[in-house]
């Protein structure tokens, strides 16, 4: 009798699966939207730093260095 009383009932295996499916599911499609979200993101971003937006950098040239520590 006392083994009788510390078994669990036994839940079928479909069961478990049809439960466990929608929270993979929604993982799956909660990552993708992240990977998109991430993506624009880094394009957003890119915007930000592309070249026409940045000051102009003038740099010496070597002529210019040369002759001037004469």
């Amino acid at each position: 009798m006392s083994e009788q009383q510390h078994q669990q009932p036994q839940v079928p295996v479909e069961v478990v699966l049809s439960v466990l499916t929608v929270p993979v599911l929604g993982g799956l499609i909660g990552a993708r939207s992240l990977q998109q979200s991430l993506i624009d993101l880094g394009e957003a971003s890119e915007e930000l730093f592309r070249g026409d937006r940045l000051p102009i950098l003038h740099f010496q040239q070597q002529k210019e260095l040369t002759s001037s520590s004469h």
